[in-house]
């Protein structure tokens, strides 16, 4: 058996141990350069690969390879393209190098024509048991688009990588399928175009430009609640390129059923795709992402200082971007290697206890929010549902995460008595027992609570 051999004996055996997910980001590009003497070296196509599977799966895949072949005593693990910071740069190349002060970034153009940023790829798309379904989905769409989970319905809290992995999506399908018309557009810019087009008499440029595109990517559709005329001219645009069997990718920071306003034929459609939610990521992710982010900038942290981050920064990505990115202008311009001391110094104000945050009066906001009303719907004493159940919701959150009494909990709710407090909780507390849709709601709308405050 040739090295060749060997190794895809060994990868078809990991694929029944772990996802396939997991499979695709970790020994995508991997493969034996040598074996020499009971030694084995395995190359990897970056940094980040190579120390996930010399801490991760060192142990598995030596068991395998022991396994086939007894003579195999160690493993040793290489990049099988350069090495981080021995980057050869060919002769006759001007260099122009920055003030220390400016961080050293890749600049990536947003490309003109489908609204795409380079940058999102799948390549750098981190996967975990809080993404993979998804993630699995989109991948499949991007191989074949307008056929396979049409429409497909990503949902997930603020920060979680909704607009990485719908443009990853995107970016792809365009280098699969050169000749496809891919469009990404934020469902606010979808409002202002169809108001601009009604304000000029311009619909049917509108229409005609939309009914071209291959691959339409819609984000935050849950910023068309409300908008009866541009939820019209969507669910119009939405049917020409699903009859035609064109791809459409949507986003939402909730599922559609509890999307507050939206149009039932709307929900219907949405409904009849695929609909995958993000999750919250777990540690070894967060780890895992700041790893990733780490070595996309060329810059290296002690362990322990990814740690700290990943235990305190938890229910949101783009915040673990942020206190990475802090840290990395602070070594930049001092030009010293960072410690934990240093780093708890520099992030004392992004990292916090959140319960010490949330408020009372955060709840209420939160809550409104979520289900598009005011405030002050919420201390009324009206009987209406859509301000029964949200309330119902407030007085959980106050109980459940605040641990206030019912006698508080009724005077904040408009001076409601106690007993309504009690059977609002009660009620809640069994809902979420027994129905996903309110499980799935608190979740959100405690992402929100414990994010961005």
């Amino acid at each position: 058996m040739n090295t060749e051999e060997l190794w895809q004996a060994v990868l078809a055996q990991i694929q029944l141990n772990i996802s396939r997910a997991n499979f695709a980001t970790w020994f995508k590009n991997t493969k034996i350069i040598s074996k020499n003497e009971g030694e084995l070296i395995i190359s990897a196509p970056n940094s980040f690969a190579k120390e996930w599977l010399e801490q991760k799966y060192n142990k598995i895949i030596f068991k395998i390879l022991h396994n086939l072949d007894g003579e195999i005593k160690e493993l040793k693990y290489i990049i099988g393209k350069q090495e981080l910071g021995e980057i050869k740069i060919p002769k006759k190349t001007k260099i122009t190098f920055l003030p220390t002060s400016q961080l050293e970034f890749p600049e990536f153009k947003i490309d003109s024509e489908t609204n795409l940023n380079p940058k999102y790829t799948f390549e750098n798309f981190v996967v975990g048991p809080f993404n993979e379904l998804p993630h699995a989905a989109a991948l499949a769409v991007s191989k074949n688009p307008g056929f396979v989970y049409n429409p497909l319905f990503v949902y997930g809290g603020v920060g979680l990588g909704k607009t990485h992995l719908l443009q990853a999506t995107g970016n792809e399908i365009v280098k699969n399928f050169a000749e496809k018309k891919v469009k990404y557009i934020p469902a606010e810019k979808f409002t202002s175009e169809v108001i601009v087009s009604i304000k000029n008499q311009k619909m049917e440029n509108f229409k005609s430009k939309y009914r071209q595109i291959d691959t339409l990517i819609i984000d935050d559709i849950q910023f068309l609640a409300g908008k009866e005329k541009t939820q019209e001219e969507f669910f119009n645009v939405f049917n020409g390129l699903y009859e035609k069997n064109k791809q459409i990718i949507i986003s939402s920071d909730r599922p559609p059923k509890t999307i507050p306003a939206l149009t039932e034929r709307l929900r219907s459609r949405f409904e009849g795709g695929m609909i995958a939610d993000i999750g919250l990521p777990d540690f070894e992710t967060r780890v895992a992402i700041l790893k990733a982010k780490s070595w996309e900038r060329r810059v290296d942290f002690p362990e322990d200082v990814l740690n700290y981050i990943a235990s305190n920064i938890q229910k949101n990505i783009r915040e673990l971007e942020g206190a990475l990115n802090r840290l990395i202008i602070h070594q930049k311009m001092t030009n010293q290697p960072l410690d934990l001391q240093t780093t708890k110094s520099l992030l004392k104000n992004i990292i916090f206890n959140p319960t010490k945050i949330v408020t009372p009066k955060k709840i209420l906001q939160v809550v409104a929010e979520f289900y598009d009303l005011k405030e002050k719907d919420l201390l009324t004493s009206s009987r209406k549902q859509e301000y029964v159940y949200p309330r119902q919701i407030v007085m959980y959150l106050l109980r459940k995460e605040l641990k206030s009494s019912y006698p508080f909990i009724g005077r904040k709710l408009g001076g409601k008595d106690h007993t309504t407090a009690i059977h609002a909780y009660k009620k809640i507390t069994k809902e979420i027992e027994k129905e996903k849709r309110c499980e799935e709601e608190i979740s959100l709308i405690k992402q929100r609570l414990y994010n961005n405050i």
